[in-house]
């Protein structure tokens, strides 16, 4: 063979062997690079409005929070916490949006249960959850045969007072009764000290004192279905609380000044007496620590049996375009175990709406013990009413109107009796289509 053809095949049969490995390198680096990886998943999101009950409530749950989500890094966790003068409007613009909050604490649901808004808590809270709560307090947020919300903190009113102003009157013990309730409003306003009751007939709390006057006449919100708010009963009440504040033995600006405020001109020795929940022995000492005080019950219509009052908050879940039930589902375990939520309980002072706290707590604490109690015998607002929220809306319009004579209480709550009843038509209907 020819030596230089020869040379030449060696040459190309080299220059092969050096090319061969970098194309198979270069190939399966290709082959590497198109080998798609996997994604990591991203985290589950729960947006939670939560009502704000006091200064603690912020600082606590967003610990609460940090702590969960540290131990839980594939959950966040959006808190915003909200006064309850503003609440409403944050999440009716939420909604508005379509972005409504994953989790709100709130105290109605049914108008959003019957627009098709909630998912069904059966659907994320682990049984073991379900079996802690109270049953009758769990009844409460069950709506149709679907469990729409769960409790979340309950109280019980009472009627608290300034111990040293009712020394400073001459009165021996908290009134029962209405008439004793006028005397003694009367007592502490001749002390020329403090004003005698501090009544709340403003957008924050006038359902609450409705409540506690309806149902203190012997009447109430609904029976077997149907509005009564104009029930003898009930505008006798109204008309009851209209007389005091006429005779001056109320504070001076029952459609102005929240419950908050009235709590603190309490606590600075410038109102005897005033309706409030268990709160009120948490919050009120934090401002005024020297505040002898005490508490007896809500005073009724003389010949009216006595009366418990219950307030039960709830928690919420709308549907979203990011629901994560499993995510909701730990949470929610998280939130109510036993350090955590008792930690709210104490903190907030309100009674606690599982059976495992409440048996922990009260057997410590006999007022809790006799609260809960008290409780499981109380009259509660209608929130079972889809219609409610819309009525209670309504009735915070009155106490400016009833007070300075632009409404008499019948004309008021004959009003507010017509709208309860148009709207609950309404619905119904709305419903059937």
């Amino acid at each position: 063979m020819n030596p230089r053809l020869l040379s030449g095949l060696a040459k190309l049969f080299l220059s092969l062997l050096l090319i061969t490995p970098l194309l198979l390198s270069c190939s399966s680096s290709a082959q590497t690079r198109k080998t798609p990886q996997p994604k990591e998943e991203a985290p589950a999101v729960i947006n939670f409005v939560a009502s704000e009950y006091s200064s603690q409530t912020r600082p606590l749950l967003e610990s609460l929070v940090q702590d969960f989500m540290l131990k839980n890094p594939d959950i966040v966790i959006n808190l915003q916490v909200a006064n309850w003068d503003i609440l409403d409007i944050i999440y009716t613009t939420m909604i508005s949006k379509n972005q409504p909050p994953d989790l709100l604490n709130t105290n109605v649901y049914t108008h959003f249960a019957n627009n098709g808004l909630l998912n069904d808590m059966d659907e994320i809270i682990s049984p073991e959850l379900k079996a802690q709560f109270y049953p009758d307090l769990l009844k409460r947020s069950n709506w149709k045969g679907k469990q729409y919300g769960i409790p979340f903190v309950s109280s019980v009113r009472k009627l608290y007072y300034n111990k040293e102003l009712f020394r400073d009157a001459g009165i021996a013990s908290p009134p029962q009764t209405w008439s004793e309730l006028k005397e003694d409003a009367r007592k502490i306003k001749n002390t020329g000290k403090a004003r005698g009751f501090g009544v709340d007939l403003t957008d924050n709390e006038i359902q609450a004192y409705l409540s506690y006057f309806f149902i203190g006449a012997g009447g109430g919100w609904i029976k077997d279905g149907k509005w009564t708010i104009n029930s003898p009963e009930n505008v006798e009440g109204l008309t009851f609380l209209k007389e005091m504040y006429m005779e001056g033995l109320t504070d001076s600006d029952p459609s102005v000044t929240t419950r908050d405020e009235k709590q603190r001109v309490l606590g600075d020795g410038k109102l005897g007496m005033m309706i409030s929940g268990n709160y009120f022995a948490k919050v009120v000492p934090r401002e005024f620590p020297g505040l002898e005080f005490d508490k007896g019950p809500i005073p009724v219509k003389d010949g009216v049996k006595p009366i418990n009052f219950g307030v039960q908050d709830l928690l919420v879940s709308f549907k979203t375009d990011h629901t994560n039930k499993q995510a909701l589902s730990k949470f929610l375990d998280y939130l109510y175990s036993s350090p955590v939520y008792e930690q709210i309980i104490q903190e907030e002072g309100f009674l606690p709406v599982t059976k495992l706290t409440g048996e922990r707590l009260g057997s410590a604490n006999e007022d809790m013990k006799a609260d809960l109690a008290a409780l499981r015998t109380a009259s509660f607002y209608p929130i079972g009413q889809p219609e409610w929220q819309a009525v209670m809306d309504t009735a915070r319009k009155l106490g400016e109107a009833v007070l300075h004579d632009r409404l008499s209480p019948k004309q008021a709550l004959d009003d507010l009796q017509q709208f309860a009843e148009t709207e609950q038509k309404r619905l119904l209907l709305l419903h059937k289509q």
